[in-house]
């Protein structure tokens, strides 16, 4: 097996990235920082000031992944090798399914985790169950 794009230290970095942003939105503004109830926020029957720290996270997100895109030494050859429909409806059913389970993986995954949400516990391993599960039938079940 070949490991490709291993950057142990850029994910680390990233690592602690989100877990300060997380942080910073909780002790700012009382919020947990799932990306699906920001989408939400920013998108449907919010306060405007709720609205704009929405907004205003999720820009951050799409900046920083801007910045890191023109940072010298930055990975950028990455191709998406999947049809542009398959990438909408996974899209769709991700955000289902993120609807359907109370929020998303970085809800649960980064801000449940941490605060010892039994709820979150569940719906993590659930989350890594399901994509362990995904990426071993479509590369040695199904052979793609």
């Amino acid at each position: 097996m070949e490991i490709n794009n291993f950057t142990p230290f850029s994910a680390l970095a990233g690592g602690l990235l989100i877990g300060l942003s997380a942080v910073f939105l909780l002790l700012s503004s009382g919020r947990i920082a799932g990306i699906s109830g920001l989408v939400q926020g920013a998108l449907i029957n919010e306060s405007t000031q709720r609205r704009g720290q929405c907004i205003l996270f999720l820009a951050g997100l799409i900046g920083g992944a801007l910045l890191y895109r023109m940072s010298p030494g930055a990975i950028t050859s990455i191709t998406l090798e999947a049809p542009m429909i398959l990438l909408v409806t996974g899209g769709i059913l991700t955000g289902f399914g993120t609807s359907l389970g109370s929020g998303c993986t970085s809800g649960h995954g980064i801000c449940g985790l941490a605060r010892k949400s039994t709820r979150s516990l569940v719906a993590t391993i659930v989350f890594m169950t399901s994509g362990i599960a995904t990426v071993y039938c479509l590369r040695h079940v199904f052979g793609g």
